[in-house]
């Protein structure tokens, strides 16, 4: 085969174990601990700083800068964060990923094997599924290195090639150009940790006969500024169709990476002095693997210092950027808070979700409410408002579905957290329920109520449904607030309900008989009435089969926490711990 050929399949083979590796890597530590991550960021989200160190924090642990920005911009997409809290993440996540450039750096080859043996005999052996993913990703952090090894040896005979070594002089020699290759490399590749990777491998090749390296550190600068320019496109990508500050959030991504990158591109050589003055000392070959870690580290520390003071003219900026347009102001009919992006983040997608389904509860509370003006005067108007709320809710209850779909097609999911998924869509399945019924109770009392004909039920009929109707939203109200608040029910709470329930039921069934055999209700007209006892029976049994679901399978309490929610379980936690220690 040609030596030409054999080092481009090599290359690319060796890229495509690494950025497997850094997949499964990033995806089996979001499983292991994806719910502290997302604790993480909600927690320290209270001030810029504290948001930098969070972003660095979580992007260091999952390896991936990718994966916090697509979370920060569901947070506030969803509103459960401000836009300035998104900023600060992403700031902290430029810092974390060149966590990765700094593992490189250090030479692991004659570990590499038994990592990815002693990975694979954990995940293998193991039935514990913490465990297990613990064991995926020491194997993928083995097969992570592998890439990297296997890049290397491909790239030898590059060294010895006097046309390569003729074009890569020319890159190092024009800043400009060497920008423009990384930004190219990481648009292709989508990781700006890959390019990085090849760059510091193939920076270690030596100049034949030296021990200078092929392009040196002047030379790699300029293609390190264009990755950090190139992995901006991540999050473009997740923006899309996104709210405007999601948008926002990620525009705040590509002027950080972009302004930094046109400063330093001036400095290129007095940069590298800098850097080797802090770095081991050594023959270049040996260690210019981490001057470029430190170089990266460098450049993302200084931009996010630099930008976390200005971070308010960040904010306006980006605001300019994208201004807030008429049709946004009024707020939409559609879902609020699903984020397609966050479909591969498994605890986000679960909060954003019952995050929905609140919103579909607070239309099914509106429609019963709105029961009690169903007879009134402008009796079409109030039927045209609820058969609008329940298109809407329809349509919401469909996306929902469609989206848990989506979280189960990713294949992220745990086994708790399959089982949390199931539990929320019988919830939603119960809410939906209530709308329905409400819709059916409506249309019928209004029937019931029209003029004309002799077919009529009583006034004293049509307030008794009235009355029931009024029970069932304060009812469903009640276990609403009891589901989110995270308040036990009690079994015999349940139980209570259940009889009230069937109480009312006859009651309704027997006062009407009484009404019919004194001559107040038309004896035809009790199929229809039964119909509608039916149909609140309906919506009363929904509500205790929702109240039942979040007693005893669905924490929604837990997966409804948002940032101030982590914040105050932060605090809780660590006065227990002091309670403890004071003990002991």
């Amino acid at each position: 085969m040609n030596e030409y050929l054999k080092v481009i399949f090599g290359l690319i083979g060796g890229l495509a174990v690494f950025l497997y590796g850094m997949n499964m890597m990033s995806d089996s530590l979001q499983k292991a601990a994806g719910e502290k991550m997302k604790k993480v960021l909600g927690a320290m989200t209270k001030n810029p700083i504290l948001g930098v160190l969070s972003g660095a924090l979580v992007t260091a642990v999952l390896q991936s800068s990718s994966a916090t920005t697509v979370m920060a911009i569901g947070f506030v997409s969803a509103g459960l964060m401000t836009l300035p809290q998104a900023i600060s993440i992403i700031f902290g996540a430029n810092i974390g990923t060149t966590m990765t450039a700094q593992l490189i750096a250090f030479k692991i080859s004659d570990y590499i094997y038994p990592i990815i043996f002693i990975g694979f005999i954990i995940s293998f052996v193991t039935k514990k599924e913490k465990v297990k993913y613990i064991g995926d990703t020491i194997f993928s952090f083995g097969l992570l290195f592998l890439g990297i090894e296997t890049m290397g040896s491909v790239m030898k005979p590059l060294a010895s090639s006097p046309f390569f070594v003729n074009m890569i002089g020319k890159v190092a020699h024009i800043p400009p150009l060497g920008l423009l290759v990384g930004m190219c490399m990481t648009l292709v590749v989508q990781s700006s940790s890959a390019t990085i990777a090849v760059l510091q491998n193939f920076a270690a090749q030596a100049v034949p006969g030296t021990t200078q390296s092929i392009i040196g550190l002047a030379g790699a600068i300029p293609v390190l500024l264009g990755d950090n320019i190139g992995t901006t496109i991540t999050a473009v990508l997740a923006s899309l169709g996104q709210s405007r500050d999601a948008k926002r959030t990620a525009a705040a991504h590509c002027i950080f990476n972009i302004s930094g990158s046109l400063i330093f591109i001036w400095f290129v050589k007095p940069y590298a002095h800098l850097i080797k003055a802090i770095s081991p000392k050594g023959d270049e070959i040996a260690v210019i693997s981490r001057q470029i870690a430190n170089a990266h580290t460098g450049f993302n520390l200084t931009m996010t210092i630099v930008w976390t003071i200005l971070i308010g003219l960040m904010v306006k900026i980006v605001m300019k950027l994208i201004p807030m347009t008429e049709a946004e102001i009024a707020r939409k009919s559609g879902p609020r808070y699903l984020d397609p992006a966050s479909v591969h983040q498994p605890a986000l997608a679960l909060h954003l979700v019952c995050q929905e389904i609140l919103h579909c509860s607070e239309i099914a509370k509106e429609m019963l409410l709105t029961l009690a003006d169903v007879t009134s005067e402008k009796t079409g108007e109030v039927l045209a408002v609820l058969k609008e709320k329940a298109g809407r809710e329809k349509s919401l209850v469909q996306q929902i579905n469609d989206y848990v779909a989506q979280v189960f097609s990713a294949g992220t999911l745990t086994e708790e957290q399959a089982s949390q998924a199931t539990g929320v869509l019988f919830v939603l399945n119960d809410v939906d329920r209530i709308s329905e019924n409400t819709e059916i109770l409506a249309q019928q009392m209004a029937d019931s109520e029209a003029e004309g004909g002799k077919m009529k039920l009583s006034k004293k009929a049509v307030n008794s449904i009235r009355s029931a109707a009024s029970n069932m939203a304060e009812l469903y109200e009640r276990l609403i607030d009891s589901m989110v608040s995270g308040e036990s029910i009690g079994e015999e709470r349940l139980r209570e309900d259940r009889q009230t329930l069937l109480a009312q039921d006859a009651d309704l069934r027997k006062d009407h008989m009484k009404r019919v055999a004194k001559g107040e209700c038309d004896a035809r007209k009790t199929a229809a009435y039964n119909n509608m006892i039916t149909a609140i029976g309906r919506i009363g049994n929904a509500c205790v089969n929702i109240a039942e679901f979040s007693e005893r399978q669905v924490d929604f309490r837990a997966l409804l926490k948002g940032p101030k929610d982590a914040i105050e379980d932060a605090e809780l936690e660590t006065v227990q711990e002091d309670g403890k220690e004071k003990q002991a």
